[in-house]
């Protein structure tokens, strides 16, 4: 993809199996995208899902493969992409305040002037009156916008999303799912979503990869033709479940049915 922002190529990553031989966790995968995409990236659990961020986020580094930012390799160099994990991770002695200011505290920024710029836009983030509680205060969906709002802070372009939203119930989760392509689109983020599933790739994605089980491969892809401008009441129509029968179809039999032509 000629105008990628974020390409990823020909990652193979194995690691050493317990009392046996090496275990290939990924193989061969490549996937590429443009500057304020969002794409999910859906397939069984232990696939190999949260290796690939972890090599995307410069935390581990793959036998073999590239991954570029811009142009630049970032391979085994942590930093150059924002990462919210499955678990919000907020410290529970400090302040919802102190929390998301964590990332800008830790990159040399001073507290007064990391405070002010997280301040703006605690309304936002539906946590305005809620600065000096404690996480444990908090509700799930609270919790998770805070994580995201930390993740924010970062100030980075590309983010990572690992199931933010998994151990939420479902009316939170359809909730926080709209709410999170508002936030998306008002900060002009490049968004990749690790999920479970179809509803919440097909809703939030440009583009949806369906991956394989291990070692993880990419089985297919759906190029998600809905309007971006999207509501919850989308899911309901006759073209979102012509998305999903095709994600579904991938994730099951590897093949598109015949009705779903042109989605991939």
């Amino acid at each position: 993809m000629a105008d990628a922002r974020l390409e990823v190529s020909n990652l193979h990553f194995s690691y050493d199996g317990d009392d046996g031989p090496r275990v290939t966790a990924i193989e061969d995968v490549s996937f590429s995208l443009r500057r304020s995409e969002f794409v999910s990236i859906i397939g069984p659990s232990g696939c190999g899902k949260s290796t690939l961020f972890n090599i995307i986020g410069g935390l581990l580094t793959p036998d073999t493969g590239t991954v570029t930012l811009d142009g630049a390799d970032i391979v085994g160099r942590p930093g150059n992409v924002a990462y919210m994990m499955q678990r919000d991770l907020l410290l529970p002695w400090r302040s919802v305040l102190d929390n998301v200011i964590l990332a800008p505290e830790l990159a040399g920024q001073s507290r007064s002037q990391a405070r002010e710029k997280a301040r703006a836009l605690l309304r936002r983030f539906g946590l305005d009156g809620f600065e000096e509680s404690y996480p444990a205060a908090l509700s799930g969906g609270m919790r998770q916008r805070a994580a995201l709002l930390r993740t924010i802070l970062c100030e980075r372009s590309v983010i990572l999303l690992d199931e933010p939203f998994g151990a939420l119930d479902a009316l939170t989760r359809a909730a926080m799912s709209e709410w999170l392509l508002g936030i998306q689109h008002e900060f002009d983020r490049t968004m990749i979503l690790i999920t479970h599933d179809p509803d919440d790739a097909v809703y939030l994605s440009n583009r949806v990869y369906v991956a394989t089980a291990r070692p993880m491969r990419i089985g297919g892809v759906v190029d998600i033709q809905l309007p971006r401008d999207r509501h919850r009441d989308l899911t309901l129509t006759p073209a979102f479940a012509t998305h999903k029968k095709a994600v579904l179809a991938l994730l099951e039999n590897g093949d598109l049915p015949p009705e779903a032509g042109g989605l991939s």
